[in-house]
């Protein structure tokens, strides 16, 4: 017998638990022959289904999400004719809401699984030519032969500490830029839009076995390690024992958490202060800054106390600490979420992601769209489509937004000045999106060259005195001085002034200078930037204000 696994991933740099993780649990099922065939939802379907048929499987398996759904679909109808006596079953979070509508439209698919699997699907591997016991298997939803349809509840890990690590298998991707770790099961929180909100009860691994597995994944040359922890900060001591744990990995590894601002206590900002540079990145889940919306989409802990600590992880110079928002929220307005930009701007954070509100299957707020105002989209990615607080207009609005933070906040050489803008110029936001939106620029994809000379220009016209703070980091980017952000920069015949203040770098004579007037060029008040003569490095070595 021959089981067949599609790997199907939004791109090359994800790779999914699912299968190694299952796989891991099946080593007594040894007349079980396991292959795989991986693709990203931008390949050929025509190709991806000819590799699936070359290899003739008895099952063909593969987990579904919001972004895979339809190409896998695509690539099972084609499977299923080509071979019309292989099993489908599939899992994942698109089965987590009611099933029977999904099996009855498409009747090819055998079955599938709510919730998680590794151990439910080794029982129904060993029960697969047995219908009549499909029953026993929590988590299973199919079709009976008579054409009843049978629900079996959401499945439960009851010994999540015992599972034998996905890393143990042969399935496991060890290619890819980062892996992913889940320390934790469950999530205390409760938020509506959340898959994993209410999930009960919360399973944690013990700090020697998340070790040894690190130590595993060290050894393999992984340098970053994604950790599925849903909030990583909701015990103070295992948080504590775990940042202990990471500290030792520094600085081979570089970890990347999701902690929840408003449950930080002394004791733990003590602990993240600490840390040495470069150990984590913090993805901070605040979603809105208001407390109505917070509320609607029931999410536990003040909003008094998230602001407090975000504001205080985005003061921490030794880590990066993202903060996200999400448009299409109850009750959440448009100018709301600008509002929050600007505030979420003025408090350093190292990115502001704002992301549009998908209704997935199985949550509260899905389930009870209607009486929340909210018309969402049926079909994949189940984005909103219009609230009660915001139209389509809005939301459209909004992920243009999301488009502007992208290119210029989100992208280190813009940055800072765009955050200034957005800080000191209330207008900025509406304003230079108005810009790109007219010039056709904000779907257009651009260069980090194009960007620069397009907020330049609209600078120029818009808000002149930040101009040469344009120019400034045009420079510092390592961009051509010949263009036009560059044009008031003098490269020629330059010696150094009597004085000036480094800034960066040593000053020799051997490097090329260049000067950046501020105010009369004949006052020689500005700043000047050194470039190596000798090795090709476009971005300067010194900085100096005059």
């Amino acid at each position: 017998m021959k089981l067949l696994w599609i790997d199907l991933n939004s791109s090359y740099a994800h790779a999914s638990l699912a299968l190694p993780a299952l796989h891991a649990q099946m080593t007594d099922d040894t007349a079980m022959e396991w292959e795989v065939v991986s693709a990203t939802i931008n390949e050929n379907i025509g190709m991806v289904v000819e590799q699936i048929y070359r290899k003739r499987p008895d099952i063909v398996a593969s987990t579904a999400w919001l972004f895979n759904i339809e190409v896998l679909m695509h690539i099972l109808v084609r499977v299923k004719a080509l071979l019309p006596a292989c099993t489908v079953v599939l899992g994942g979070p698109e089965f987590l809401g009611d099933n029977e509508r999904f099996l009855r439209t498409n009747p090819f698919v055998q079955c599938v699984f709510r919730g998680e699997g590794e151990e439910s699907f080794p029982l129904w591997m060993k029960h697969r030519d047995m219908p009549g016991r499909w029953s026993e298997i929590a988590g299973l939803c199919y079709v009976d032969n008579e054409g009843t349809y049978h629900d079996n509840g959401t499945a439960r890990v009851t010994r999540f500490a015992r599972l034998t690590p996905p890393e143990q298998s042969p399935f496991f991707n060890w290619s890819k830029p980062f892996v992913q770790l889940e320390t934790t099961r469950g999530c205390f929180n409760t938020c509506a839009f959340c898959v994993s909100g209410g999930e009960k009860p919360v399973r944690t691994l013990c700090i020697e076995a998340i070790r040894r597995r690190l130590d595993n994944i060290r050894a393999h040359g992984i340098r970053n390690v994604r950790v599925l922890d849903r909030t990583f900060n909701y015990n103070t001591r295992h948080a504590k024992a775990l940042l202990e744990l990471f500290r030792t990995y520094h600085p081979d590894i570089r970890f990347h958490l999701e902690i929840h601002p408003a449950l930080l206590d002394e004791e733990l900002k003590e602990e993240l202060s600490r840390l040495p540079s470069g150990l984590l990145h913090l993805e901070a889940g605040i979603q809105s800054l208001h407390e109505d919306v917070l509320q609607a989409s029931l999410r536990k802990g003040s909003l008094k106390a998230s602001l407090n600590g975000l504001r205080y992880l985005c003061s921490l110079p030794n880590m990066e600490t993202h903060a996200d928002l999400i448009a299409g929220l109850p009750h959440y307005r448009l100018e709301q979420i600008f509002e929050d930009v600007r505030t979420l701007a003025g408090y350093r954070a190292d990115e502001i992601q704002l992301e549009s509100l998908k209704l997935l299957p199985g949550t509260f707020m899905r389930l009870h769209a209607a009486e929340s105002g909210i018309c969402y989209s049926p079909y994949p990615p189940y984005e909103v489509l219009r609230t009660d607080a915001i139209d389509a207009d809005g939301l459209q609005t909004a992920r243009q937004l999301s488009r502007l933070l992208d290119a210029y906040y989100n992208t280190p050489a813009w940055q800072e000045v765009t955050r200034r803008l957005i800080v000191d110029e209330p207008d900025f936001l509406h304003q230079f999106l108005a810009y790109l939106t007219t010039g056709n620029l904000i779907d257009q994809p651009m260069s980090l060259e194009k960007r620069g000379i397009v907020l330049y220009a609209y600078c120029k016209q818009a808000h002149p005195g930040f101009a040469p703070e344009v120019t400034r980091a045009w420079i510092e980017a390592g961009m051509s001085l010949k263009k036009e952000p560059a044009e008031h920069v003098q490269t020629k015949r330059l010696a150094p002034p009597a004085r000036w203040q480094v800034m960066q770098g040593v000053y020799h004579s051997d490097l090329r200078l260049c000067f950046l007037p501020l105010g009369n060029p004949e006052e020689g008040h500005g700043w000047w930037y050194g470039f190596e003569s000798q090795i090709q490095k476009a971005e300067p070595v010194f900085k100096a204000l005059s």
